[in-house]
């Protein structure tokens, strides 16, 4: 199976946002946040550059952070 370029950077940023963000959110939830990041670059603006990914999915993950926090 041909792996598609895009999905190889996909496989990259969950390896490195999961290192970043252990101890904060289980990997699950990274990798959920990067395909929401993957598919919302694609919705709004037509393909899904992969600093544009990256930077979505770090926010999202930022934000829960933040949010679990306050409650914590």
């Amino acid at each position: 199976m041909i792996q598609h370029p895009a999905d190889e950077h996909c496989e990259q940023l969950e390896a490195l946002l999961k290192d970043e963000f252990a101890g904060v959110h289980p990997p699950a939830t990274v990798t959920r946040c990067v395909q929401a990041a993957h598919h919302g670059a694609i919705e709004v603006t037509g393909h899904a550059h992969p600093a544009l990914v990256e930077r979505i999915a770090r926010k999202h993950l930022r934000v829960l952070a933040t949010a679990a926090a306050e409650r914590g």
